[in-house]
């Protein structure tokens, strides 16, 4: 029986969501609405709860979500709101919705979305922070959050590579600092593609390696399929 799933990308600065059967063909318009400033699980879920309202047709929720999750629960989301650390948003979710929900981590989802399922395969986000996802033959190693690691100095993925860092130094030197992060995670992972999403992608402007792809942002709501796919 073909399920409609609600899919829904929670990012720093902005959410989608589109309703997709089984197979990935869009049966709604992608929507789209400004993440609200000072993102508290209070704030944020009243808005995820207009999102589904408008969207009532589906079966279930899949959700991307920008932090760490495990079993429902998130950890950290620092670019949203400290009160997010531990916070039960999918039993939440489906106490006030009565569907059922899945959540993971936004890079996680996007990666499920990009991947051929091909030897090691990584994913980096870049927008608001830094994200970032790594599959070994289509299996995903979840959680993996580079973005918070020593990349430079005292500086993480996401200080180097971040909005912040953008709005900072330009796209001149951000894509310079890319290149060098390119060069860094190819050294610690041997990846055989590196995939290269979220919102700033589109400022890359340096020549990339054969086996780096940017890719499409919606791929983070077609991947969200994949979490009622396999076991997350």
């Amino acid at each position: 029986m073909n399920s409609l799933t609600l899919a829904i990308d929670v990012g720093g600065s902005g959410i989608k969501a589109i309703i997709l059967e089984d197979d990935g063909l869009a049966v709604s318009d992608k929507f789209v609405i400004a993440t609200p400033e000072s993102a508290t699980p209070a704030k944020l879920i009243d808005v995820l709860l207009d999102v589904i309202a408008k969207h009532d047709t589906c079966d279930r929720l899949a959700i991307g979500f920008p932090s760490v999750v495990e079993r429902g629960v998130t950890r950290g989301a620092i670019n949203l709101h400290p009160d997010w650390d531990g916070f039960p948003l999918g039993q939440v979710l489906q106490e006030k919705t009565g569907k059922p929900v899945k959540i993971a981590n936004d890079a996680d989802v996007q990666g499920y979305g990009a991947i051929a399922s091909q030897g090691v395969e990584l994913v980096i986000t870049l927008g608001t922070g830094f994200g970032s996802a790594l599959f070994l033959n289509g299996k995903l190693l979840p959680n993996l959050e580079l973005g918070q690691h020593i990349f430079i100095g005292n500086e993480t993925y996401e200080d180097r590579l971040g909005q912040a860092a953008l709005n900072q130094i330009g796209a001149e030197l951000w894509n310079i600092r890319l290149q060098e992060a390119i060069a860094s995670l190819y050294k610690l992972f041997n990846y055989d593609k590196l995939y290269i999403g979220g919102g700033n992608a589109r400022l890359i402007s340096v020549d990339l390696p054969s086996n780096v792809a940017i890719i499409s942002n919606d791929l983070g709501l077609i991947g969200g399929l994949a979490l009622w796919r396999n076991q997350y």
